[in-house]
């Protein structure tokens, strides 16, 4: 299956990248520094450009069958008040690109990397984070996800939105714990690893299209 990864350069883009190469899927990258991805396999495609224009998104998108989609609204460091290096509408602007190209090349499975506290699911995050989202730029992030997660439901795309739970760096194997409505309860962690094997993972699992899974480990 050769589908079209956007967020490559990114910390779990990185991973899924990888995962997805030992799944056997050739990849399609659309990045802006095509240098920071090291080509270490012939099933790796570069495309230089943004994913908020259009004919970069189509000319990348050729050929795919399916779309991982791991961008964010970024910041400049993780301090929560730190500057975007985003536009605010940066992931929904993206999405509005996604959505008719995917359905003219056929490419109608995407998955989709949100976060645990979005739409429905913020009922279910501790009050403290909550406040975070509400009055630092964390929120910003979270506020486009929402509008993109709307963009996508209102498609006929073959969509999995991924909430994962709190973003960790750790290597050490975890067994991810699937959530829905708040069943199980989940975890506040999460390692970016286990969201690159089950982003990669969901592509072939027909069980998930249309839902809105929250994982932890």
């Amino acid at each position: 299956m050769k589908v079209l990864l956007l967020g490559a350069t990114g910390r779990t883009g990185k991973l899924i990248l990888t995962e997805g190469l030992k799944n056997g899927f050739e990849l399609n990258c659309l990045v802006r520094y095509p240098e920071r991805v090291k080509k270490e396999n012939d099933r790796i495609h570069l495309f230089q450009g943004l994913p908020t224009d259009s004919n970069s998104l189509e000319e990348a998108m050729e050929g795919c069958e399916a779309v991982l989609n791991t961008l964010n609204v970024s910041r400049t460091s993780d301090f929560p008040w730190s500057r975007l290096r985003t536009p605010k509408t940066f992931l929904s602007d993206t999405m509005k690109n996604i959505i008719p190209l995917a359905k003219n090349h056929g490419a109608k499975r995407i998955i989709v990397c949100s976060a645990w506290g979005v739409g429905e699911s913020r009922e279910e995050t501790p009050g403290w984070f909550n406040w975070f989202i509400d009055h630092s730029n964390i929120g910003a992030a979270y506020k486009d996800h929402e509008r993109q997660e709307n963009l996508l439901k209102e498609s006929d795309l073959e969509w999995t939105i991924v909430r994962p739970s709190g973003l960790t760096n750790t290597k050490k194997e975890q067994k991810i714990i699937e959530s829905f409505s708040n069943q199980p309860k989940p975890k506040m962690t999460i390692s970016r690893q286990s969201v690159a094997r089950y982003m990669v993972q969901a592509l072939t699992n027909d069980t998930l299209i249309g839902k809105t899974p929250v994982i932890s480990g």
